[in-house]
């Protein structure tokens, strides 16, 4: 049995160490020592602990508490947890409706997931989930806590959230089937608008859809830009990161990613076309976007192709690679962090708004009346020959805004900036059209 444990582990291992330097290893570092500790350590457990184990447990999560302690994002997947893995990124799977990590021994919310249980029961990026169903999510692999917020459709699950300035409380979820639609989009009078939930199979082309029709609708004469809003999107595949930016770039590199080789170092360019042909855009974020929106973000911002508006992102700039070990599961593994086309991390920086916009409801008050040139007694009209309206409008007959465009005050400010990046875009053009 110990030999067929060493011969297990050498097996994960093996890879890791091939490409290792021939050279002697430090004390206490011989790696058949190493195993061997481990195997007997493992027969110990299974003769004398309170408890029958399995071997394959054991191992498991003997794995798995190697790759976490090295940083949250790595860790061993069962079959059953890679299956889940591949359902996830082709945009529908079951559960709650949220992207989680580990910090602090708690499970914390990178963000939730638009029109999911979590969106709607008020959960937000940055809170902390200390219990599942009564029991603390402390000493549970993010593996195990995220298999106990699954579970059928229509079941509850109840989590205690930690969240700063406020005292913790309960929230009881119902869980249901979790179909994300990557890509959501509407026209804001002259201005397409592009919401941008995960990144997964579907999302670029989904994107360029979205960008025809929002073209064709609006009128390609008419539209003035885009904006493109990647608030509290967790990220997903790389190739789509690199898609959704490339959409908008006509050149210049996109992201690198940087190994501890400097010839593993991979970098993405933008192919030769603009989709949008060069129309002002805004990209949206706050701390719930993160790895490839920062990614999008970050290759936009440094190329100055956008403005980035919202709050700083969330700061996940690290690589997991998938190995999968035949017939047991697979590792997921940080072999590299991410880099914007101007060379810096976003590793736990995040993405830096040009334009910071925080979260706030916008109150709009009545106009000020009868305190204008038009309004005073006999003034004269803006043309010879007649008079100056006699009665001022009524603000309380102006046409309401859509209540709905009111509570996003994030999404209101965007559309400004939009409108004013679009002014200037054809006063510019005007000015350069004059000169010639």
């Amino acid at each position: 049995m110990k030999k067929l444990l060493v011969a297990f582990l050498m097996m994960s291992v093996v890879p890791v160490w091939a490409d290792a330097p021939a050279e002697k290893p430090a004390e206490n570092e011989d790696v058949y020592v190493l195993m061997e500790l481990l195997g007997s350590s493992l027969k110990l457990i299974k003769e004398d602990y309170v408890e029958d184990v399995s071997y394959k447990t054991m191992v498991e999560k003997a794995l798995n508490g190697v790759l976490t302690a090295q940083d949250p994002h790595s860790g061993f997947l069962n079959k059953e947890e890679m299956d889940d893995m591949h359902t996830q990124t082709k945009g529908e799977f079951g559960g709650v409706g949220m992207e989680v990590s580990s910090e602090n021994n708690f499970v914390r919310v990178v963000s939730p997931i638009d029109d999911t249980p979590a969106f709607r029961a008020g959960i937000q990026a940055g809170d902390y989930i200390t219990h599942i169903d009564g029991t603390s999510v402390v000493g549970l692999s993010l593996n195990e806590a995220v298999k106990r917020l699954r579970g059928e459709p229509k079941t509850k699950v109840k989590v205690k959230i930690s969240r700063k300035n406020k005292e913790p409380f309960e929230i009881t979820l119902v869980r249901d089937i979790i179909k994300v639609d990557p890509v959501k989009f509407e026209a804001k009078g002259d201005i397409g608008y592009i919401r941008l939930l995960t990144f997964s199979e579907r999302t670029t082309p989904e994107l360029h859809k979205a960008i025809r029709s929002l073209t064709e609708s609006i009128g390609e004469d008419k539209i003035k830009g885009f904006v493109l809003d990647i608030r509290n999107n967790p990220g997903g595949l790389l190739d789509q990161a690199v898609g959704v930016a490339d959409t908008f770039l006509s050149q210049g590199e996109i992201v690198s990613t940087r190994s501890k080789k400097a010839e593993d170092t991979l970098r993405f360019s933008a192919k030769t076309g603009d989709m949008t042909h060069g129309l002002p855009l805004v990209v949206m974020i706050n701390e719930g976007s993160a790895s490839a929106s920062e990614i999008v973000a970050g290759a936009l911002q440094d190329h100055k192709r956008a403005v980035i508006v919202g709050l700083k992102s969330f700061g996940k700039g690290s690589v997991q690679t998938i190995r999968e070990i035949p017939g047991f599961g697979a590792i997921k593994i940080t072999t590299a962090r991410y880099f914007t086309p101007s060379g810096n991390s976003i590793q736990a920086k995040g993405i830096v708004p040009d334009v910071e916009i925080p979260r706030a409801e916008l109150k709009e008050l009545p106009k000020i009346t009868g305190w204008a040139e038009g309004d005073l007694d006999g003034a004269l009209s803006s043309e010879v020959g007649k008079k100056a309206k006699d009665t001022p409008q009524d603000p309380n007959n102006a046409e309401e805004k859509p209540s709905e465009e009111k509570e996003d005050y994030q999404l209101n400010r965007a559309l400004d900036i939009l409108k004013a990046m679009a002014v200037f875009s054809e006063q510019k053009e005007v000015v350069s059209n004059g000169e010639k």
